[in-house]
């Protein structure tokens, strides 16, 4: 099963290169972030001629989540988190594909540093802690995918200097990263490249791409279960390079 995490930054701009994509590569499952359309204008019709049934937790203008699956249609088991009723994002969907429990998590940006959306990006890290620390206790094949907006170390960045004010990347970021990772999940692209120096995001600005000034924000978590069924882990970076892309590449592991 190869399942791939990938942050299109709307799925209505980026739909040709999804299903270019889709078409190229045939992922298992993918888990997308930053929808940025509401429910009624996901492109399900387009997905499925893809051949890939889905499941979305959309938001208008921004936000929003979804797992798409090959040749099946996800079980839906949760959107949202526990903890705060009154908040309405939609940044988690969690499924079930194949007897894996696989979930698209696109956690808050942060910025600026400090402030309430900093706050808010902390909390949120404790409340999908807990939820992981649930599935742990399922003792099952689990998969948290997706645009985790934390640098977790030094050489998982083009430039510590430069980022070093950034919410992505402050020690409360890290903290809470390392903390949920600690419970017993395994991070697939950490195992697989231990040295670092591997992006999954370029921005926009200043010809990032082109410098290769990226870092690495986009993380799948295994599961002990999963984590012993890892073959391999990676990053399709030529896809970043595409005309109208994603600042995004898509970052997948291949499970037995």
């Amino acid at each position: 099963m190869r399942i791939v995490t990938y942050n299109v930054n709307g799925i209505k701009a980026r739909l040709p290169r999804l299903l270019e994509y889709l078409a190229e590569q045939t992922p298992d499952v993918v888990c997308l972030q930053e929808l940025k359309s509401s429910d009624e204008t996901f492109p399900e019709a387009e997905i499925r001629a893809a051949g890939y049934g889905a499941v979305w937790h959309g938001q208008k203008g921004f936000n929003g989540v979804a797992v798409l699956a090959r040749g099946a249609d996800p079980v839906e088991r949760q959107r949202g988190l526990a903890g705060e009723p009154e908040d309405e994002h939609s940044r988690y969907l969690e499924t079930e594909v194949d007897g894996v429990v696989i979930a698209s998590i696109y956690l808050p940006n942060g910025n600026p540093v400090p402030g309430p959306k900093f706050d808010y990006k902390l909390r949120w890290i404790e409340r999908l802690s807990d939820r992981a620390r649930a599935l742990l206790a399922e003792e099952r094949p689990v998969v948290l995918a997706g645009d985790y907006n934390v640098i977790p170390n030094d050489d998982d960045v083009y430039s510590v200097r430069a980022m070093a004010s950034d919410a992505l990347m402050q020690p409360e970021s890290r903290q809470g990263y390392r903390a949920l990772v600690a419970q017993g999940w395994t991070d697939a692209l950490r195992t697989r490249f231990p040295k670092g120096g591997v992006w999954t995001f370029w921005d926009y600005q200043a010809g990032a791409w082109q410098r290769d000034a990226g870092f690495r924000i986009d993380h799948l978590l295994l599961s002990p279960i999963a984590a012993d069924r890892m073959q391999d882990a990676g990053v399709d970076k030529e896809y970043r390079g595409r005309e109208k892309a994603s600042d995004h590449a898509p970052t997948w592991v291949r499970l037995r």
